[in-house]
């Protein structure tokens, strides 16, 4: 279903991770310029930090700070179906890490940039849950020849400690919290799979034995070729996931049925998070054309910990 879809920010260098804010504006990351940047309700753009690397999935945590995946950078490719979009490892590379952004003075800090067995490689996206801590998906880094798997992270926001709660994955990407805080969602870029994780303790997962691949349920599978980006959850439980190379947004039921695909104005459609009256506006990331969209949505929104009324 193809619905209206306002224009609210252009000039945007391949936006992502979107938060909206209390006071109307959405904060975005711009992972091709290394940038987080606040977009008002005008669409007037404000630099809150120069990030460098890849800023990526980003998160407002108990202390009103704003945590952000950086993935340590991309080369970029541009072509006139897609547009912009990411390709392989950058050369100048900078490693994977967890920052921590002080919106009032755009003060920086690395968090965590290793996990308990060796450094994090490309930080993707990143979800609070009501106990202070974060969930944070790591998505590993293509070259020409290899590329290193991913893993799933659960860690403090105070910086005293990281654990490796899933690995290897195939390229996880999106992560999100069902409201009862029992389901951890992750979705898989590559392969386009929703997975669940049941969760028993801050942090914890009941494992799923063998086939599980990962201690998780495989939800739902996407019938053709695209990718599963990033997501959010709506009052209702669905999961939206933006797929990129199908140009849309996925709602799949915590059952695993798929309910509607929503079409959006750029191939490459990477986020979407809720905000506004009553969280029934999405605000979705239009990456390929470097636009931030936002449009009424059937279901409000999930509210956030730390950042919207529970």
């Amino acid at each position: 279903m193809t619905r209206t879809v306002r224009i609210i920010a252009e000039n945007l260098q391949f936006p992502e991770g979107p938060i909206a804010m209390p006071d109307g504006s959405v904060i975005v990351v711009e992972i091709k310029s290394g940038d987080l940047t606040r977009v008002d309700a005008k669409g007037k753009l404000t630099r809150v930090a120069h990030l460098g690397g890849g800023p990526n999935g980003a998160a407002i945590g108990p202390d009103g700070k704003c945590y952000v995946c950086n993935n340590g950078g991309f080369d970029w490719h541009v072509d006139p179906v897609v547009g912009t979009r990411p390709s392989a490892q950058a050369k100048n590379y900078s490693g994977g890490r967890i920052e921590r952004v002080d919106l009032d003075t755009g003060k920086v800090e690395v968090l965590y940039d290793h996990g308990p067995n060796g450094p994090l490689s490309g930080p993707n996206d990143i979800v609070f849950d009501r106990h202070g801590g974060f969930w944070f998906s790591d998505i590993g880094k293509i070259r020409t020849r290899d590329m290193d798997r991913g893993g799933l992270y659960y860690a403090r926001a105070d910086g005293s400690m990281i654990k490796e709660v899933s690995y290897p994955m195939v390229s996880p990407n999106g992560v999100g919290l069902s409201s009862d805080e029992k389901t951890l969602y992750v979705v898989e870029s590559i392969t386009a799979r929703l997975w669940a994780f049941d969760l028993s303790a801050p942090g914890e997962i009941v494992r799923k034995p063998s086939p599980s691949p990962n201690g998780g349920t495989m939800l739902y599978a996407a019938p053709t070729f695209q990718a599963y980006d990033s997501l959010g959850l709506d009052s209702a439980g669905n999961v939206c996931i933006a797929a990129p190379l199908a140009g849309g947004i996925a709602v799949i039921s915590p059952q695993g049925r798929a309910l509607d695909f929503v079409m959006m104005p750029d191939i490459m459609t990477t986020n979407i998070c809720f905000g506004g009256p009553k969280l029934r506006t999405a605000y979705i990331t239009l990456s390929g054309t470097g636009r931030l969209g936002a449009m009424e949505w059937p279901r409000p929104g999930l509210p956030l910990n730390y950042l919207n009324t529970r």
